[in-house]
């Protein structure tokens, strides 16, 4: 399935690209949703247009926006508002990535030097603050139902950064918090994207709710599995420098296992421990620990924990009609897992 924009689909969902309505259907809206998506970041103000362009034009995976494709396939796709919610979607993501990336004042995003590194961080922020204003003007006109489901996305949003900053409770548990936070970070949106889709489409309620459980538990695989790329050093993939996580100290779930491990008195996991969180501020010293922490058995389990939630995702959907969507559904959440290896 070529497209035009030159976006590259998920593997798993590639597969359906055979099917000669739906492929073709899914290939046209994301060429609309990237051509909108454009024109909805465009300023008159010269550096506003230019920083909002950054990341746009740096690429991306657009997994949200296709996910809203996907799920307006159980209904009518061919109602101008799945097209507008898609742009939706992909800008609140885009706004939380100058966010973030400030925050853990990442280098790299997508392969390109972050905005941060090229504007400062007043300007990174200020555009982020600028593209979700963008956005809650296009969810404002889908109307009132799509704005309270973008209003409560981004409470979500900011309280598992929130929760993410601050750490986890002294009475609980790292591995819990931990989930909860990209739950809030990364699961919200993506259900969000999902259901909108469905709205728009015309989807009968009880499927859209089955999306909204299935698009959080596609969300969780998907960060679950970004944040072990990030330690084994596949750059390609993620287009984040390897280990990024690690040097700016953010313990992911392949960390959160090492501790554990290390705790129970597994000396393996004690040495590497020691690299991990060790001083990571030279480069020989970071690919040194990305390289023990790719090698141990806590990343292979990071791994296998990725793709049961992906699984459950693909359980989540058997109350949908059977048929090539909900294949193709399947097809997604297994492919934000398998992208990487």
């Amino acid at each position: 399935m070529a497209i035009a924009t030159g976006l590259q689909l998920p593997k798993g969902f590639a597969e359906i690209a055979a099917d000669p309505d739906l492929g073709p259907a899914i290939s046209l809206s994301l060429a609309k949703v990237e051509k909108q998506l454009r024109e909805a970041i465009a300023n008159s103000d010269p550096l506003a247009d230019a920083t909002s362009r950054h990341l746009v034009e740096a690429g991306g995976k657009r997994i949200r926006p296709l996910l809203t494709l996907l799920a307006s396939q159980l209904g009518d796709p061919s109602r101008p508002e799945v097209i507008q919610a898609a742009v939706v979607v992909e800008l609140t993501h885009l706004a939380t990535l100058y966010h973030d990336d400030v925050m853990d004042s990442a280098p790299f995003r997508r392969g390109a030097p972050t905005a941060h590194e090229v504007w400062g961080n007043t300007v990174a922020i200020l555009t982020g603050d600028l593209i979700f204003a963008r956005a809650s003007i296009l969810v404002s006109e889908l109307g009132a139902k799509a704005l309270g489901i973008q209003a409560r996305t981004f409470e979500r949003l900011c309280l598992g950064q929130l929760h993410e900053t601050v750490g986890p409770r002294p009475d609980q548990d790292p591995v819990d918090h931990y989930l909860s936070v990209i739950a809030d970070k990364t699961g919200s949106l993506v259900a969000a994207s999902g259901q909108l889709g469905a709205i728009f489409a015309g989807v009968e309620e009880p499927i859209q709710r089955v999306l909204v459980e299935y698009g959080e538990k596609v969300g969780v695989a998907f960060q679950l599995a970004d944040d072990v790329i990030d330690v084994t050093g596949l750059k390609q993939v993620s287009g984040k420098s390897p280990g990024t996580d690690l040097r700016e100290g953010v313990a992911t779930l392949p960390v959160l296992l090492l501790r554990k491990a290390a705790a129970a008195g597994d000396e393996s996991a004690a040495g590497v421990l020691a690299l991990v969180e060790g001083d990571l501020s030279g480069d020989d010293a970071l690919a040194e620990a990305v390289a023990a922490l790719r090698e141990h058995a806590v990343t292979a389990e990071s791994w296998a924990i990725a793709r049961q939630w992906a699984e459950e995702a693909v359980a989540s959907l058997a109350p949908v009609p059977e048929g090539v969507v909900k294949s193709a559904l399947s097809g997604f959440a297994r492919a934000v897992v398998d992208r990487a290896v």
